[in-house]
């Protein structure tokens, strides 16, 4: 029996997911191949990212130290390494997922209407509310009107990551991106197994180099928020304070604040965006006239 196909033990299977991964290229899953590399087929680090899980997870999985790994981790490990049903059942029996496992969120989150009736009657204050995931589950006018540059508004990840707007529109791309990063990696190791996450590390792994680098890094704590330097193509420089409120009575929610000093020249930018931006009024008849 060949021993990389069916894996019989915690050192076996380590020996068969090493083996698998080397016999990948990075073409074969999609990754750009570029310059020589150190060791034969994928990285570690690249497994993890499209897998959807940390680069210390997938490791600890190789090394048979990862003793309760769950269905959702395994499948998607599968899908990467491209097992065939063999191989993947010989995978399933050795690792021996737990049935015990935390219930996952729900894929699809709603911001509450109360806290929407809340930001909605915010004019002069842009407000958002993301989800788990970093997904924007509702946004006030303001707020629509300030990321308009960018082409989809959809997730805060894919934005940073995806669209040639995040490096004209943030001063400071990089830090932007350190952590919306450490913050997913965090609510990842919460829930190692929630499907909303594999899947959109999975596809930021493949359309981005930079997402990929990030990821395999493993924050210790995510950076703390702080004052966010941007340039809309409207209304020029913003200097705006961010802030993350936790929503208690959504866990895994946040509510995000971007407020401007008062009287300042961002202040002033905020009106003028927000007058551009408002939708024309109706013109009032004239008495007597005809429509």
């Amino acid at each position: 029996m060949n021993e990389d196909k069916h894996p019989d033990s915690v050192e076996g299977l380590g020996r068969f997911l090493r083996s698998r991964r080397a016999q990948l290229t990075p073409a074969a899953v999609g990754l750009p191949s570029t310059g020589r590399r150190r060791v034969p087929g994928l990285r570690r680090d690249e497994v993890a990212a499209l897998a959807g899980v940390s680069a210390s997870y997938y490791m600890r999985l190789e090394q048979g130290r990862e003793l309760n790994p769950s269905r959702r981790v395994l499948e998607a490990v599968a899908r990467v390494l491209q097992l065939d049903d063999e191989e993947k059942s010989a995978l399933f029996r050795v690792a021996q997922p737990s049935a015990r496992r935390m219930r996952p969120p729900v894929r699809v989150e709603r911001a509450g209407a109360a806290l929407r009736q809340l930001i909605g009657s915010w004019t002069r204050t842009p407000a958002f509310i993301i989800g788990h995931a970093q997904d924007i589950l509702v946004a006030n006018d303001l707020a629509a009107a300030l990321y308009s540059d960018f082409s989809q508004r959809d997730n805060v990840l894919r934005m940073l990551f995806l669209d040639p707007a995040a490096k004209t529109f943030y001063r400071n791309p990089e830090r932007a991106r350190h952590r919306a990063v450490a913050d997913l990696q965090q609510t990842a190791a919460q829930t190692p197994d929630d499907p909303r996450i594999l899947e959109l590390v999975g596809e930021l792994a493949v359309r981005s180099g930079e997402f990929r680098s990030l990821w395999a890094r493993e924050y210790t704590q995510v950076p703390p928020y702080d004052v966010k330097r941007m340039h809309h193509s409207a209304v020029g420089d913003l200097e705006l304070r961010h802030e993350a409120l936790i929503i208690r009575s959504a866990p895994g929610q946040q509510l995000i604040v971007l407020q401007a000093e008062p009287g300042s020249p961002s202040a002033d930018a905020l009106t003028l965006l927000g007058s551009i931006s408002a939708p024309a009024l109706p013109r009032q008849q004239e008495p007597g006239t005809e429509s």
